[in-house]
């Protein structure tokens, strides 16, 4: 076992849903409803569906739910301080969840993979949480890095299985774990796991370097949103640097320049980054610089614009462009959230269009899982029409390949083209 196996092993043994081992299998019967949901291929099961529970239960270990009839109706981590009491592993007859098990499972995503990428793409996405049957663990390739995120605390029991499981089926130079803010107290005290930890490899290449398309770029794994980088608008990327060609750009939220890396390869005669932290446009020069031996990058004008996006769009109308890209982050996290974010994406599509040139387009996307794609496209389509513009719809784009969506609350991206 090397060193930073023998490290892992020791903290995971550290936490205390080791005592569910000696006792008897933990049991779950559930409502009528509830059953007919899983049954149908949903993937969680909430608090308050549960009609009977057979003791208390751990973070991490298997509970066997039960239907009508107490028919074996699924198995899956058990998570008592969720609302989402149960992720479901396994659906139908009953099985057994061992190593060969989860085996299986990793290599079906990866085989889910095949064809996608050529060597010219290095970073992608190997698993998407419950669409590949990992419930809320995320696996995204940067190259010889791997970045493993967890979004329950019922992982954490597991991960020194998980990692020596991906380690040998992918033979990663490092592996970092990422953790969501809901469960960095409970990895930290019961199981002495810190957010940004390097599980597996050297831990000085905290900015490791990937290609996607050809382009070169740097993934924030220690410190970035989501793993390091947005692979996920890895296809609106390629789309917007077809639609580039000698256009003044705009990229608000820029985050660290990807779309304007790919807009400056695509010919854009000027590329202007806008995002209110000065770390991610900093981010975004140092992703322009490792671009330059493209003759294309290389003549195209680079400025970064730090200020709230919001803001600077609402006004700043004497600043012009050919082509204007709205990618903000999340901004209804929660349904109660719902509302107020679709009229958001009003307001900054009808800011973004106040931007626009004669001919210009519009790139508008959104990652908020509680606003439906028809919510959002209608939503910018009528700001279209307030501009009292012509406007012509080019395409509209959700999920990458990458990043599968098989239940309704995986849905979370989409992306219109509009040209005025």
């Amino acid at each position: 076992m090397s060193k930073e196996k023998r490290e892992l092993a020791r903290k995971t043994a550290r936490g205390t849903p080791n005592r569910s081992l000696a006792l008897p299998r933990l049991h779950l019967r559930v409502t009528a409803a509830a059953e007919s949901i899983i049954r149908a291929g949903h993937p969680w099961l909430f608090a308050d569906s549960v009609r009977e529970q057979s003791r208390e239960g751990d973070p991490g270990e298997l509970a066997v739910v039960y239907g009508r009839q107490n028919r074996f109706l699924a198995i899956g981590l058990f998570d008592p301080d969720s609302p989402i009491r149960v992720r479901v592993l396994h659906v139908g007859e009953p099985t057994t969840i061992d190593t060969a098990w989860w085996r299986r499972r990793l290599r079906a995503a990866i085989a889910r993979r095949d064809g996608l990428f050529d060597e010219q793409t290095t970073g992608y996405r190997w698993i998407n949480g419950e669409s590949d049957g990992w419930p809320a663990l995320v696996l995204d390739r940067y190259d010889a890095t791997l970045v493993l995120k967890l979004y329950t605390a019922a992982w954490l029991l597991r991960l020194e299985e998980i990692v020596e499981l991906i380690h040998a089926e992918l033979k990663p130079e490092r592996i970092v774990l990422r953790l969501s803010r809901n469960i960095q107290t409970a990895a930290r005290t019961k199981f002495n796991l810190s957010d940004g930890e390097f599980l597996i490899g050297d831990r000085r290449d905290a900015s490791p370097a990937f290609l996607e398309t050809g382009l070169r770029f740097e993934a924030d794994v220690v410190r970035g949103q989501k793993t390091g980088f947005f692979l996920d608008q890895r296809e609106n990327r390629r789309i917007v640097e077809t639609l580039a060609r000698g256009r003044a750009v705009l990229n608000a939220f820029s985050f660290s320049g990807g779309f304007s890396v790919y807009a400056a390869r695509g010919g854009a005669k000027s590329v202007t980054d806008l995002d209110i932290s000065a770390h991610a446009l900093e981010s975004a020069k140092r992703n322009v610089a490792l671009n330059k031996e493209h003759t294309e990058v290389a003549g195209c004008r680079h400025e970064t614009i730090q200020a709230d996006a919001f803001e600077w769009l609402a006004g700043n109308r004497n600043r012009t462009f050919d082509l204007v890209i709205l990618d903000p982050p999340s901004l209804a996290k929660r349904e109660i959230d719902r509302a107020g974010a679709i009229q958001a994406y009003g307001r900054l599509a009808r800011s973004g269009i106040a931007h626009l040139r004669p001919d210009g387009l519009l790139v508008a996307a959104s990652c908020s899982t509680h606003v439906s794609a028809e919510a959002f496209v209608g939503v910018v389509r009528l700001a279209a029409k307030k501009s009292r513009r012509k406007f012509t719809g080019l395409q509209t784009t959700g999920h990458a390949p990458d990043h599968p969506a098989t239940f309704p609350e995986a849905n979370y991206l989409k992306c219109i083209y509009l040209r005025f």
